[in-house]
């Protein structure tokens, strides 16, 4: 289900974003996602392995590889002509089944025909792999 109109976007970066990542999640495929942005792009996610320079593609292999499937709603964005701030919340399996719910935050920087950085942060709690009543 494609829900592109459940907030408004000004910006047609933003718009290409957020449907590259919506078609990233449903095909299991980063190709476009990772042909939005500059080789040189900064990235970050809370993951433990701070800022990255480059490797987009492997960046976004390493998103998807956390999930068997998820699904992104994003339910608020505020744009400028230069950045992008995005709200959203994800649902779907872990590779194992679990289910998975968090919400979180994507601040997006671009120089009008690519993204240069992209800064995510998100209820990180949600990955920990921990089963009640142990240890």
């Amino acid at each position: 289900m494609d829900h592109t109109s459940e907030i408004h976007l000004r910006n047609d970066l933003t718009r290409a974003f957020v449907a590259a990542l919506r078609k990233s999640e449903r095909d299991d495929d980063v190709s476009g996602l990772a042909s939005l942005f500059a080789d040189d792009a900064e990235m970050f996610r809370l993951d433990g392995e701070g800022v990255r320079h480059g490797n987009v593609r492997e960046f976004w292999e390493t998103y998807r590889a956390q999930f068997g499937e998820v699904r992104t709603q994003f339910t608020r964005a505020v744009e400028n002509d230069r950045d992008a701030a995005l709200e959203w919340h994800s649902v779907g399996t872990r590779p194992d089944g679990r289910e998975i719910r968090y919400d979180g935050s994507t601040f997006v920087t671009f120089d009008g025909e690519r993204i240069t950085g992209l800064r995510t942060y998100y209820d990180s709690a949600a990955f920990l792999d921990m089963t009640a009543g142990t240890g």
